[in-house]
């Protein structure tokens, strides 16, 4: 097959894809009206050529690559590849290029074309281009928008009719443990056998054909255990010991391989001190609960870290657009507080995830440490997310006072990113 008839039988693709179902994102690109090039990131299937098809639909004829095709991928080829384009689309001057992260040097084709006055979007599933190879090389002259699978107001787009608080609870209980994806939710597939090859093909693809991981059994092994241990807390040490063959080294390169892939995320232990924030533990999470409940051992008994993760999920994609910073808290009593947000070097929300807050004990735990942490972090802006309940209430604890909101996670995810703001 020759490269344009691989560029044809892409444009047939994308003509069929067009005139799929479709749920609209909450999700906006910048500078639509300007030549500065535009990148839109996030993992693998999570939506990101389906926003983008949609969005130029309809603004004229464009050009579409997918470098997802290894007869793509040879930098050599570029030139007959731009020709084949020009070829098919009419000569346009918008070109999509997706998955562009597979082509070596990628950022100087896209400086290349920049400056010829073609109108650029670019696809990535690897966040190295949004730190990076961007910071480095596309300087000024780009934008960033994240896509990440189906937030929760985006999954209830496919549920029709009036919802009672009965079925929002419902929803999210099915949101829970599915995840966000959106291929399994709106096609009869088998949704865990999707997941499972998804996991591992952004594990082959992204990480092992491209880093020329050594050992990818240890790889599959560590993103095996984080799926099993999310909201925990990790050390490089401690996962070298647990896998047994990757020293701590190599822990901290592959942890950074499966972040860069959007398949984790970890978040630093709030403190003043940098030393200290550095030194100490991060808590994991996965970029969806999909994978979880797909690929970890067993979670059925620990709903609590399913929630949890949702709340990280909403909370990272506001990191990763530049509003807010992302913490937990720890003091040295080991009490903790799930979600430290901070925006312009203020601390401005302390946030718990609580689904038995009818346990006294529980609450009790859980509110101590909210007001430990509102006195010593000067934060007096206190919420709980629960199942049910919904009420603000003061609260003390042996002279720290403070009001506490607490709120039902479902009612949480249709508001935000409204309560960071």
């Amino acid at each position: 097959m020759t490269i344009k008839d691989t560029i044809l039988e892409q444009k047939k693709e994308l003509a069929l894809r067009i005139h799929e179902p479709y749920i609209p994102r909450d999700a906006e690109i910048g500078g639509s009206k300007t030549r500065l090039i535009k990148i839109i990131i996030g993992p693998r299937r999570a939506g990101k050529s389906f926003f983008l098809t949609r969005y130029l639909t309809g603004k004229g004829v464009f050009g579409y690559v997918n470098f997802d095709d290894e007869q793509l991928t040879d930098p050599e080829k570029i030139p007959d590849i731009l020709a084949a384009v020009n070829d098919v689309y009419q000569g346009t001057r918008t070109l999509l290029l997706d998955e562009i992260q597979n082509i070596p040097g990628w950022e100087l084709l896209a400086n290349r074309l920049a400056r010829q006055g073609y109108d650029l979007y670019i696809t990535g599933s690897n966040a190295y281009l949004l730190s990076k190879e961007l910071a480095t090389h596309l300087t000024g002259r780009h934008t960033v928008t994240t896509i990440f699978p189906f937030s929760f107001r985006e999954f209830l787009q496919l549920k029709t009719g009036e919802h009672t608080t009965r079925d929002y609870q419902s929803f999210l209980e099915e949101y829970c443990q599915n995840g966000g994806f959106p291929e399994p939710l709106m096609v009869p597939l088998e949704r865990k056998d999707y997941m499972v090859r998804l996991f591992d093909a952004v594990l082959y693809k992204d990480i092992i054909r491209r880093y020329h991981v050594r050992l990818p059994h240890g790889l599959g092994d560590l993103a095996h255990y984080l799926c099993s241990t999310i909201s925990n807390e990790y050390s490089y040490h401690g996962l070298s010991k647990i896998t047994g063959t990757l020293n701590d080294r190599t822990i901290r390169k592959y942890l950074d391989y499966l972040e860069e892939s959007f398949l984790f995320f970890s978040i630093p232990r709030f403190s003043y001190k940098m030393k200290i924030q550095i030194v100490s533990n991060k808590k994991i999470y996965s970029i969806d609960n999909g994978f979880i409940t797909s690929k970890g051992f067993s979670f059925s008994k620990n709903q609590g870290s399913l929630y949890e993760n949702i709340v990280a999920i909403v909370l990272r994609e506001q990191e990763l657009l530049g509003r807010i910073r992302l913490y937990y808290w720890k003091n040295a009593e080991q009490e903790e507080v799930d979600f430290v947000i901070q925006k312009n070097r203020q601390v401005i929300l302390l946030i718990q995830v609580c689904t038995s807050i009818f346990d006294e004990k529980t609450k009790s735990r859980e509110v101590r440490a909210l007001l430990k942490a509102s006195r010593e972090l000067q934060c007096a802006n206190l919420l709980v997310l629960t199942l049910q309940e919904d009420r603000e209430s003061k609260e003390e604890w042996f002279g720290i006072q403070g009001v506490v909101r607490y709120m039902p996670l479902w009612k949480w995810l249709l508001q935000e990113p409204d309560l960071l703001e």
